[in-house]
């Protein structure tokens, strides 16, 4: 992984795993990679990833089944969704909306490129 400066680390790894479960790489009753894999995988002290298996269950995202491993939870892929696009709303729109203004460009524009962007042609 490579990571960046301005997210802690739990929390890119944490976003990682939010990102495999709204692919559906990780579904509802799959086990999760243990603390030692991710720390492996990750380059991460296993502190920093157990920070993100910890937050990851207060959000009820996964769960722990003792002794066998922490399992990815029955709702956890709408609980992302619901996440991701309040985050979304809130952290990237508004600065979205005022570059938009900034260039005088309207919904219109906007939906063109949304177009060009969802068949496969970018701009």
């Amino acid at each position: 992984m490579n990571f960046t400066k301005n997210q802690t680390i739990y929390m890119q790894i944490a976003d990682h795993l939010i990102e495999q479960i709204l692919r559906e790489e990780l579904k509802a009753g799959d086990k999760v990679p243990s603390v030692r894999e991710l720390a492996a995988t990750t380059e991460v002290n296993p502190n920093t990833v157990m920070r993100t298996i910890s937050y990851l269950q207060e959000q009820d995202i996964i769960f722990n089944k003792r002794g066998i491993g922490n399992f990815v939870s029955d709702d956890a892929y709408e609980k992302t969704r619901t996440m991701r696009k309040e985050d979304f709303i809130q952290l990237y729109l508004p600065e979205f909306f005022k570059t938009m203004k900034l260039l005088k460009m309207d919904l219109k524009d906007l939906e063109e490129i949304y177009k060009k962007q969802m068949n496969g042609k970018a701009e």
